[in-house]
């Protein structure tokens, strides 16, 4: 009787298979199965009742999110901060890639990419007690400001100046990182194009300006076709780390009010139906842009 073999190919990817069990495992349990919950959405859920003896009330839910006076202003919010953290991020990451690019010192040059990319990998549970000790009233940056007569300022408690702290201080984490794509880019274009416009009597501003930025452009278009789909990602866990009662005019975005909601105010059910709909309109957005990119770049998610 003949022996059964493990085929080669799978005996050689085996151990890649065994490395992926445990991120599988941690999204089907912390990413699909908290999904279950969603029925909430269409209950009166009743904790000590569970979703199963929970009183069905079907619409009635969405009916009350749309009823919300807040509800216009929580979602401005949202679409506000994301959109700017977007669009002055790429601007950012861009800028810091060109000049990146233009270092010519490549121990200096390296030594900036780390300082810039470190931040990165900060969580915001750290960067949110740093910026909190460095914006309060009496933080490092009001005593700076007072050496110089300056009145102190309410980073964290002002309402008109809050989105801004928070665009700000994503834009400080994130550039580095978001300019690795850019500097990828430019690594692509030819370099004798700038060969030539230095023969032509082009200088490095010149340069930037007709043969990097053209040369990158495709990629800038993608990345904003592709950042379509999170307009309405602010940034929960930084907003949660910095935001206070007194900037909620402003600062509440649509994650925040969901966690306060139902996990400080028990309203489960109004709670999850904000999040079902906020989750409904990210698919589309996030599908909508895949495939525009899709068509017009050739561009693959799988």
């Amino acid at each position: 009787m003949r022996k059964k073999t493990i085929p080669v190919r799978l005996k050689r990817q085996l151990p890649l298979f065994l490395m992926m069990l445990p991120p599988v495992a941690l999204v089907l349990i912390y990413s699909y199965g908290p999904m279950f919950g969603i029925v909430m959405a269409f209950q009166k859920f009743e904790p000590a009742k569970g979703f199963f003896a929970s009183n069905w009330v079907g619409w009635e839910n969405f009916d009350r999110l749309f009823q919300l006076p807040d509800l216009w202003t929580i979602v401005w919010n949202t679409f506000f901060i994301a959109s700017m953290k977007i669009f002055l991020g790429m601007l950012a990451a861009i800028l810091v890639a060109i000049l990146l690019n233009e270092l010519q010192f490549r121990p200096f040059k390296r030594t900036v990419q780390t300082v810039i990319y470190a931040p990165y990998f900060l969580s915001w549970v750290i960067l949110g007690g740093i910026f909190r000790e460095l914006l309060s009233r009496d933080g490092l940056v009001n005593q700076f400001l007072a050496v110089f007569g300056a009145e102190g300022v309410n980073f964290l408690g002002e309402a008109a100046i809050f989105p801004w702290v928070i665009i700000i201080t994503d834009l400080w984490q994130m550039t580095g990182f978001n300019a690795i794509v850019y500097l990828a880019a430019i690594t692509d274009i030819d370099p004798t194009l700038y060969e030539a416009a230095a023969i032509d009597g082009a200088g490095r501003f010149r340069q930037v300006m007709k043969i990097t930025v053209p040369g990158i452009m495709a990629y800038i278009i993608l990345m904003v076709i592709l950042n379509l789909g999170y307009v309405l990602n602010a940034g929960m866990d930084q907003i949660l780390m910095l935001y206070s009662p007194s900037v909620y005019s402003t600062g509440d975005v649509i994650d925040t009010w969901v966690y306060r909601a139902g996990l400080k105010d028990s309203q489960y059910s109004l709670a999850t139906a904000v999040g079902l709909l906020r989750s409904v309109v990210s698919v589309v957005l996030v599908s909508g842009s895949y495939i525009i990119a899709k068509k017009k770049f050739g561009y693959n998610v799988f």
